[in-house]
């Protein structure tokens, strides 16, 4: 299947679980507000060559879909890849606790179970390997990113990731081409103390390999030129596909 089928497939699918959502929507609790689906766009445009068919060789598999917010993605791979999904995430720091992602369950009954893990504090996933995981705008919520993507690289063969990234520090200072990373201040990129952690593309990259990644395709959208790591203007993400050198 190509990607463009692919993502055809996704957004109509998001709009059935958007009608869903709205029809059963709680009382108790908020579903998490932000589309999480329009990854597929951010995909569309990092896959490229033999890549952009490789949901070909995930269905069917297990995948894991970490700091999934309500699982829409993960919920997606299930009912229309036939793939048995862990939704992983920390419930204190999710939107909702997860309440969103377990009533999905409920609802949908689909392959999918929801697995609350602090990966800061305890590595264990529910599975010891996966085809892909998928780690979308989690890496700088991680006070130790070298342990987790080391760890994910030996649990599974592919992964699909996503953060913050950084050419130039708040003062100016360029860092682009340097294999560094920016700590926030907790009053900082939207005045969130769950960021840490903002890499320039480099240090990125270096990350990647010293953790056990090969870089497959890589690309950034957003602020393009001069990004920061606190300016809600100048937010530029990178999204990577990676394979595994160790699983």
């Amino acid at each position: 299947m190509d990607f463009e089928t692919l993502r055809d497939r996704a957004l109509a699918f998001r709009d059935e679980l958007l009608a869903r959502k709205e029809k059963i929507a709680p009382t108790d609790f908020g579903w998490y507000p932000y589309d999480t689906m329009a990854n597929v766009f951010h995909l569309d445009a990092l896959l490229s060559g033999s890549r952009r068919e490789v949901f070909d060789e995930l269905a069917g598999t297990r995948v894991a879909d970490i700091g999934a917010a309500d699982g829409d993605f993960g919920f997606f791979l299930a009912q229309e890849l036939g793939c048995s999904v862990d939704l992983v995430d920390n419930a204190p720091t999710n939107f909702n606790g997860l309440r969103g992602a377990r009533r999905l369950v409920e609802e949908l009954a689909a392959d999918v179970r929801v697995h609350e893990i602090d990966l800061d504090s305890q590595f264990r996933l529910p599975a010891e390997h996966y085809g892909a995981v998928f780690f979308l705008g989690l890496l700088y919520h991680l006070k130790n990113p070298f342990f987790v993507l080391e760890s994910l690289a030996r649990h599974a063969r592919l992964c699909f990731l996503s953060t913050r990234v950084a050419q130039v520090a708040p003062d100016g200072t360029r860092l682009r081409d340097q294999p560094v990373a920016y700590l926030l201040d907790p009053a900082e990129a939207n005045d969130d103390a769950t960021n840490f952690w903002i890499f320039s593309e480099t240090g990125l990259r270096r990350l990647f390999d010293r953790t056990g990644w090969e870089v497959l395709d890589f690309t950034s959208v957003g602020c393009r030129e001069d990004s920061d790591p606190r300016s809600p203007d100048r937010d530029e993400r990178a999204f990577a596909l990676l394979r595994s050198r160790r699983s």
